[in-house]
């Protein structure tokens, strides 16, 4: 246990807090032990991940646990499950899982998260053929508000799992996962440029063609950047970018100029739209073959916020151009791309794709600029064709209007009763989305 007078902000820089104490317990009798000390001195208790939601699931003003314990806790190499420490980063898996020949089944574009963290969240990646982190996930260990071990799986509570497998920390403190995971593989991506119209009028044509597809927009011009991912299996050899190209196009141009011309952006705002044209004229063509993990993640060290929703995959077009309309109506100058996803159905409860194929589009703003009017305008489109709000990112949806998008809702604030009582694992996030 360490005293704390130190601030802990989230990646984005969105969210801050002064924690009563810090503690990083090594083990998972040292969680029980401290959920049972928080409940003895009436304080709450949170495990905060890697910090990196923007949202603020994560803020611990009471207890602020920093699991530090990871890694392979056990393998069914028949079955190709791997139990896992809940801090165990996304980032390490690889090397994890590479002794016995596996991968995750899909990803996001991002691994600094804990694995506890990224499934509490609802980390989805994209595929209409496949289903984000939590519908990996066959089984937990949590500890719960009476500081208990409670074990879920397919065949020991099982009841629970819709419930467990995406908690917002909601329902106790997640010690180790099980990931169903599948043979390694390799990814040929193809990237580049297309024009706006033609793509977003394809775009669940092209989704549901493709293993993996996505494409970004810049405001302010005409064209996308497509990713389309096919999988391969490893027998098919590797064709990876060389590692100057990769340095140029991903360090070089993606982090260190864009975060110049980001910066340039919020001191002079109408250099906005001639620098996205520019970044639209620079993107090139790339076809490549590597690791899964190689392919699917991206390297950002440019900060910034963000808001993403889940709408019906075929209403992915005409959210699009509504928030374009909006852009040019409102005169804004906006220098981060929307990211358009798509991921399958699932029967998690509160998954933003329970029980419907989704589209996911993703709205930033870097992190100096204040994305208040921006994101609160896009979400009204978005709750119009009933948008369900990332829990890990930005929105302002309390629990009744959630209640309305998830038909199991009610049903997730019983396990809620259940396991945790008391409150024991809230915060004031929590509370706007959940209830008291």
């Amino acid at each position: 246990m360490t005293a704390t007078g130190a601030t802990w902000r989230n990646w984005s820089r969105s969210q801050a807090v002064v924690p009563a104490r810090v503690e990083r317990p090594t083990s998972t009798g040292a969680v029980q032990r401290a959920v049972l000390a928080a409940a003895r001195s009436g304080t709450r208790i949170k495990a905060v991940g890697a910090g990196h939601s923007f949202s603020g699931i994560a803020v611990a003003p009471g207890v602020q646990l920093d699991l530090a314990f990871s890694g392979v806790l056990h393998v069914d190499e028949a079955a190709g499950r791997v139990t896992l420490a809940a801090g165990t980063h996304l980032h390490e898996l690889p090397a994890l899982l590479k002794p016995y020949g596996l991968a995750l089944e899909n990803m996001g574009d991002v691994d600094r998260q804990t694995l506890a963290g990224a499934t509490s969240t609802g980390t989805h990646g994209t595929g209409a053929r496949f289903r984000g982190l939590a519908a990996q996930i066959v089984a937990v260990t949590l500890v719960v508000g009476d500081g208990s071990l409670l074990h879920v799986s397919e065949t020991e509570n099982p009841e629970l799992l819709p419930a467990v497998r995406l908690g917002l920390g909601a329902l106790g403190i997640l010690v180790d996962l099980t990931v169903q995971c599948v043979p390694a593989y390799l990814l040929h991506a193809v990237e580049t440029p297309e024009p706006f119209e033609a793509v977003v009028d394809a775009f669940a044509d092209r989704s549901g063609a493709a293993d993996h597809f996505e494409f970004y927009w810049f405001p302010h011009t005409e064209t996308v950047l497509t990713k389309t991912n096919t999988r391969r299996p490893l027998s098919a050899g590797r064709a990876p970018l060389g590692r100057v190209r990769r340095w140029i196009d991903d360090e070089l141009i993606a982090n260190g100029v864009y975060r110049a011309t980001c910066a340039a952006g919020v001191i002079v705002p109408p250099l906005v739209p001639r620098v996205n044209r520019l970044a639209d004229r620079l993107t090139g063509h790339r076809d490549f073959t590597d690791l899964s993990h190689r392919v699917f993640i991206t390297h950002r060290s440019v900060r910034f916020h963000e808001m993403e929703y889940a709408v019906p995959l075929e209403q992915v077009p005409e959210v699009l151009r509504e928030v374009r309309a909006l852009i040019q109506k409102r005169g804004w100058r906006i220098s981060f791309p929307l990211e358009v996803r798509t991921a399958a159905a699932d029967d998690i409860w509160l998954s933003t794709a329970h029980d419907r194929t989704t589209g996911y589009i993703a709205v930033h703003r870097y992190f100096r600029e204040n994305p208040g009017k921006y994101f609160a305008d896009v979400e009204a489109i978005m709750q119009a064709h009933g948008g369900r709000p990332h829990w890990g990112k930005m929105h302002d949806l309390d629990a009744d209007a959630l209640r309305a998008v998830y038909p199991r809702f009610d049903d997730f604030l019983a396990v809620r009763d259940r396991l945790d009582p008391e409150r024991r694992f809230s915060n004031r996030y929590l509370e706007r989305v959940l209830g008291r």
